[in-house]
């Protein structure tokens, strides 16, 4: 019992860094890069986003390479998953239209 104890603790502690990291990770995005990256997390397309958003397809693939870059992150998957991980997109949360 004291081994389970010990080893949710440990996970506990490891979920809370994780989820620091990725608070951190956020924090290094630009208002619209943040919102883009919600937008993907909705499974939004770039020609959605890009109308969601008023603006051009270029200027939505930009904002995204830009996230990417600074979230060191190399695919539209990864930036999914980062924005459920990150809290910035939840499930069942709406489809983000």
């Amino acid at each position: 019992m004291e081994r389970l104890a010990t080893a949710l603790g440990t996970a506990t502690m490891a979920t809370a860094r994780a989820e620091a990291v990725l608070a951190d990770q956020a924090n290094q995005l630009r208002a619209r890069e943040a919102e883009v990256l919600k937008l993907v997390g909705h499974a939004l397309s770039n020609t959605e986003i890009a109308t969601r958003l008023n603006v051009s397809e270029a200027t939505v693939k930009t904002h995204l390479n830009r996230a990417m870059a600074k979230l060191n992150l190399g695919s539209r998957a990864q930036m999914v998953a980062l924005a459920y991980e990150s809290g910035l997109v939840t499930p069942g949360g709406g489809d983000g239209r």
